[in-house]
């Protein structure tokens, strides 16, 4: 095997560790990617419009990683959203923000952002070596041998950026797990996460396709565990959109889920029936439920779901249809069969222990000398930009330390 030196190996080409190499100049670097082509998730990322990350103040942002804002919170004070755009559009890839604080890039096109990663690393003078997956990280006198299947390479430092097992048809397939408890690491088991729902007698598959606004509870043995409120997409296996996605690190096989349709309290919708029967009762109760935030279609369906009649106009409406219907619009039943599988889920919860990596510098407490960037860490974010926006700041935070360590 031949032996090539380099001041840094990045195992990975995905946002993390495109981000982390081009940030390392003037170091010597070598990137290894298992794959044919680079940053085949990234190009996925927000339905291949690459949602890259959020707007807003930074500081905000750690309330979106669950029980590891504290963790990540280093690392987007050293590398926050503006410098993350900052260094796109420097590059010519101009950015905007949605109604929902979303950031794309103009041209909707994940295909610029990898580009720009890519500009970016070939102008720092960054090797990198497709088709070329790593086999084992061992330590030695200076640093680290990676043995590949075709060579052997030694470096100072060593960057784990594999990602986690989300999309596994883009090479996230947890090889950086096996690296990470070669070297002494322990691992969160890996779970699928920001993944849809899956309902078994889907009463609303017929709606699939709908989006709204919805607030969603999760119940477990007759316990509230706790409420999101966000845009809820019907599917025709389930339910998806963010506050599905955002909601299912909490979620189990056998949960409820409670769905409020609309904004109006139970009370709200009481009275609001009571009186629209009591002035309109020639129409028939889909008629009587305008102004709810409810699709038409969907109103009909949960007429239908409440046992109403086809037909049934307000004079008609009985207490016990009534009771049903506000039911179905302000708690709607739901029991979750199963949670989306990695092929579904866009990211993993678990990963490399993060009490066994420093916070500020992403390097491991283990193994010194080897830095962990993006999801392959026991870190994961909520739907938005959260995660690539993880990605890159560990990124740059693990550059910056090694770029320390080598002037020292």
């Amino acid at each position: 095997m031949s032996l090539g030196e380099y001041d840094v190996i990045v195992i990975g080409t995905g946002p993390a560790g495109l981000f982390c190499a081009a940030n390392l100049a003037p170091a010597k670097v070598l990137i290894l990617e298992k794959m044919k082509l680079p940053g085949r998730k990234l190009l996925l990322a927000g339905s291949g419009q690459c949602n890259l990350t959020h707007a807003g103040d930074v500081k905000t942002f750690t309330a979106n990683y669950g029980d590891h804002g504290n963790f990540v919170k280093p690392s987007l004070m050293a590398c926050s959203n503006r410098a993350v755009t900052d260094f796109f559009e420097h590059r010519g890839v101009p950015f905007f923000a949605n109604e929902n604080g979303k950031v794309f890039p103009v041209s909707l096109l994940a295909d610029d952002v990898l580009d720009a990663l890519l500009s970016a690393c070939d102008e720092a003078g960054i090797e990198i070596n497709y088709s070329e997956g790593v086999k084992a990280i061992t330590s030695n006198a200076n640093g680290y041998s990676v043995e590949t299947f075709f060579a052997a390479y030694r470096a100072k430092y060593v960057v784990i950026a594999t990602g986690g097992m989300s999309y596994p048809g883009t090479g996230s397939t947890g090889d950086g797990y096996g690296f990470a408890e070669s070297l002494g690491h322990t691992i969160v088991s890996p779970e699928p996460a920001l993944t849809p729902v899956y309902v078994d007698d889907h009463p609303l598959k017929d709606l699939s396709g709908i989006s709204l606004p919805a607030k969603v509870s999760i119940w477990r043995e007759g316990k509230k565990l706790l409420t999101r409120e966000g845009d809820l997409l019907i599917t025709r296996f389930g339910y998806s959109g963010p506050v599905i996605l955002d909601a299912s690190r909490w979620m189990r096989a056998g949960d409820l889920l409670k769905i409020a349709f609309t904004p109006l309290s139970p009370e709200g919708v009481d009275t609001l029936l009571k009186e629209r029967t009591a002035a309109s009762g020639g129409k028939q109760i889909q008629n009587l439920l305008f102004g709810l935030s409810c699709p038409d279609r969907l109103i009909r369906a949960l007429v239908e779901a409440s046992g109403i009649p086809e037909g049934t106009t307000g004079s008609q409406f009985t207490s016990k249809m009534r009771a049903a219907l506000i039911e179905n619009l302000t708690a709607f039943p739901v029991t979750i069969s199963r949670l989306g599988d990695f092929n579904a889920a866009i990211c993993t919860a678990g990963g490399v222990s993060l009490t066994e990596i420093n916070k500020k510098t992403c390097e491991s407490k283990i193994a010194p000398g080897v830095f962990f960037a993006g999801e392959v860490m026991d870190l994961d974010g909520d739907t938005g930009g959260y995660n690539i926006q993880a990605a890159f700041s560990t990124g740059f935070a693990a550059a910056k330390t090694i770029l320390t360590l080598l002037c020292a």
